[in-house]
């Protein structure tokens, strides 16, 4: 009987370890895809409950508030009525703020550079910084599993840029063709992405996860002192792919 030398052992024990570790990777991978896409889903039905169900509920309570104010002559009773008007009011606010974090309207109605305009202005006018934002305006169709994702990914982007940078200039490009791409760029304090990735900012991990899973591209350039540039480009058959599936 031959003895199968050591170091080869050794070497099918490092390969099989090898494929183990990858057979994990994917399976934690899909397992990762498939959370994100039910979060998605339950995201989108909160939003449809608290818009139809409690907006019904909150436009009812101000015109029974109306119908009260138009048969109240004390003034006293009146300034309590008037300032349950605003409490209502900011109910209503709040109601149209979350529904909006949990699913972009604008995403669902206009498109993927409409929503992503509107959101990078507002997010980067409270916080002081400049834009440049270069979208396209075609309207291109795009699958909506693939318009939530993207978004999301410049979403979280955005968020990075706003909560760490401590940027005074952001620019935001989106292209569409046989691919779709964006850069996002910063003129912030950057970090060292060759670092401990515990101290990239937060989502980042998440992003990249989420280029991946669609076949993309992903790539991070900073340094300290120096900003931060995103590149995401996503090929424009998966978002076919994942359009049929839903079919």
């Amino acid at each position: 009987m031959t003895k199968i030398p050591e170091q080869q052992q050794q070497q099918a024990a490092v390969r099989e370890l090898d494929s183990m570790v990858e057979a994990r990777t994917l399976e934690l991978s899909a397992l990762s895809s498939h959370l994100q896409s039910l979060a998605e889903k339950e995201k989108s039905e909160l939003a449809r409950t608290l818009h139809d169900e409690l907006g019904g509920l909150l436009t009812a309570a101000k015109m029974d508030l109306s119908w009260l104010q138009s048969r109240v002559d004390k003034p006293e009773h009146q300034e309590r009525l008037a300032q349950l008007g605003t409490v209502l009011d900011e109910a209503m606010s709040l109601k149209r703020r979350v529904v909006e974090d949990l699913r972009p309207s604008l995403l669902d109605h206009f498109g993927l550079p409409t929503a992503l305009r509107a959101y990078a202005e507002a997010i980067c006018n409270k916080a002081g910084v400049q834009t440049d934002i270069q979208l396209p305006e075609d309207g291109r169709a795009m699958a909506k599993d693939t318009a939530i994702a993207l978004f999301r990914i410049i979403q979280e982007g955005l968020n990075n840029v706003i909560r760490h940078a401590n940027a005074k200039h952001v620019t935001l490009q989106l292209t569409a063709g046989e691919e779709y791409a964006f850069v996002l760029e910063d003129d912030g304090q950057g970090f060292n992405p060759n670092g401990a990735r515990a101290s990239w900012p937060h989502g980042i991990m998440g992003m990249q996860h989420r280029v991946r899973a669609m076949g993309g591209r992903f790539s991070l350039e900073s340094a300290p002192g120096k900003g931060t540039t995103l590149r995401v480009s996503v090929p424009a058959t998966a978002s076919e792919d994942v359009s049929a599936k839903d079919q």
